[in-house]
């Protein structure tokens, strides 16, 4: 295992889109949405540690969830939890890890990568990821993984790259999600990729882009740099955590710079965003039913998700094309079509019985 290298999981999200079964206190990256035996957050902690020493990967979430993330990684001690006191999006938490892996070791080299992503083949994900590592080793660039786009897809931000020979592409510009038309364009193109928000560096090529682009933010962090990694932290960042920018790194970081580069990922991916890219994920009946946890008597159904706690027995007649998801205190039935609005049904049920319920 190379000791200079690092990773940053990202694990603060809510994924309120898989409400019911993802919730604020106890969101879908701890959950075993596949069925597989193993949570979202425990697969990616495994599929980075082929090729990143276990200590030096580091977990990016908010304080409440300090104690789910060290139950469900017992390998990971507590200075590898990194806590964030307040919401602030990702550029801040990823400036502010960056700068401890620099204190601790400025030839650091680093992926920063969701904790709740579906990666099939795994192989080739670490292959991509070592490609990228060499190249971050060697060059003061900033790097992405971006996914071959299979349809052209709306809800996704997108990379568009110099067409070259080379494996591992130029940078022309991040673009937004795009409406339906623009997106077929991309596609037709050939030289679009889905961003999956998988970004590789070294610690040194990072601090400096955010010195140079987010001076403000860097100088607030920089203030801490003799604390990092000792007692006093924890104070630090709590009196100071606050004051920082709500931006995204790609914002922050990525749209302004010119040394960025993109490798076009050779596996399959899926950012398990919604219960519809579960459910396609997931083996079907023969009757395109997925089903997770739930022993079920089915007539004239088909295409549903279900899923349930403990193997309850699910009987369904006369349903098509909808999500079932039983979990304790909440029963959700909702058509599949529908799935963007589960955002805003959670919303109304905590209005209407109360906050804990989301």
């Amino acid at each position: 295992m190379n000791k200079n290298y690092y990773a940053i999981l990202m694990a603060g999200g809510v994924g309120s889109r898989f409400w019911p079964v993802s919730t604020s206190s106890f969101p879908k990256q701890f959950h075993d949405m596949l069925g597989t035996g193993e949570t979202l957050i425990q697969k990616t902690f495994s599929r980075l540690s082929k090729l990143i020493p276990k200590e030096n990967i580091y977990i990016l979430t908010n304080e409440k969830y300090n104690d789910l993330v060290l139950e469900q990684l017992p390998e990971v001690t507590q200075k590898q939890v990194v806590l964030e006191p307040a919401m602030r999006n990702t550029a801040p938490c990823i400036l502010y890890a960056s700068l401890k892996i620099q204190k601790e070791n400025p030839n650091g080299v680093m992926v920063v990568a969701p904790s709740d992503h579906w990666i099939e083949d795994e192989t080739a994900f670490i292959d991509n990821l070592q490609a990228s590592f060499d190249k971050c080793e060697k060059e003061d660039v900033l790097m992405t993984l971006g996914i071959q786009p299979t349809f052209a897809n709306t809800g996704y931000g997108y990379i568009n790259f110099e067409k070259s020979e080379e494996a591992i592409k130029k940078v022309h510009q991040f673009t937004e999600k795009p409406d339906y038309e623009m997106a077929k364009q991309f596609l037709a193109s050939g030289n679009y990729l889905w961003n999956a928000g998988i970004f590789i560096w070294s610690v040194n090529t990072i601090v400096t882009a955010f010195q140079n682009f987010q001076p403000k933010l860097f100088e607030l962090f920089d203030e801490g740099f003799s604390v990092y990694n000792t007692d006093f932290e924890d104070d630090f960042i709590r009196d100071n955590y606050g004051r920082a920018e709500n931006i995204s790194i790609d914002y922050a970081v990525m749209e302004h710079a010119s040394h960025v580069y993109v490798l076009p990922a050779t596996f399959d991916w899926n950012d398990l965003g919604t219960w519809g890219s579960l459910y396609d994920k997931l083996d079907k009946s023969a009757n395109g039913n997925a089903i997770v946890n739930a022993q079920t008597i089915l007539e004239d159904a088909s295409g549903n998700m279900i899923r349930t706690t403990d193997k309850k027995v699910v009987v369904i007649d006369g349903l098509n094309d909808y999500i079932v998801v039983d979990k304790e205190d909440v029963l959700l039935i909702y058509p599949k079509k529908k799935e963007q609005d589960i955002k805003k049904v959670l919303q109304k049920v905590k209005d209407s019985f109360g906050e804990n319920y989301g």
